[in-house]
């Protein structure tokens, strides 16, 4: 199975990259994690925000794999402790598709990838820096494949 981690924004800072690197590479065998990045739109002053989220939106949902089952990350989600992910993670791969996680810009996602989406997960009440929710999936994503294969990194 593959997780797609769909996020908005492609030139992130090294410590971005290395973080989510050392994360997915440390996830093997019958799972593994995929970015796939979407150029965020420009902003400037007098930008019309809802027509840029639209437009993210729509090259999100264009980045999907068919057949995907889709989870929008978003704060009024369900939140799940560690646990409850690994919980999620084994249905998932139960289920035998591959999975895609997705990751608003700044204004979060758009509605119709709220739509697209059957399961909404919210990470924290906090609000993270965009960059930094890409480690974060990274780490619980593997925390709770370390759990389903009775690894000692959970502990």
């Amino acid at each position: 199975m593959k997780i797609h981690l769909v996020a908005i924004g492609d030139r992130m800072p090294a410590w971005v990259q290395q973080g989510f690197d050392e994360y997915a590479k440390r996830i093997s065998g019958d799972c593994k994690i995929v970015l796939s990045e979407v150029t965020a739109s420009k902003r400037r002053k007098n930008s019309d925000l809802s027509k840029l989220n639209k437009i993210e939106g729509e090259k999100m949902l264009s980045a999907i794999p068919r057949d995907a089952h889709v989870v929008a990350l978003d704060a009024v989600g369900q939140q799940w402790n560690t646990e409850e992910l690994s919980r999620s993670l084994s249905k998932w791969m139960l289920a035998g598709r591959d999975v895609a996680l997705m990751i608003g810009g700044p204004e979060g996602l758009s509605p119709a990838c709220k739509l697209r989406a059957q399961e909404c997960w919210g990470l924290s009440r906090l609000t993270f820096p965009h960059p930094l929710v890409r480690v974060i999936v990274a780490e619980q994503l593997y925390r709770a494949r370390s759990i389903l294969s009775n690894h000692p990194y959970h502990r």
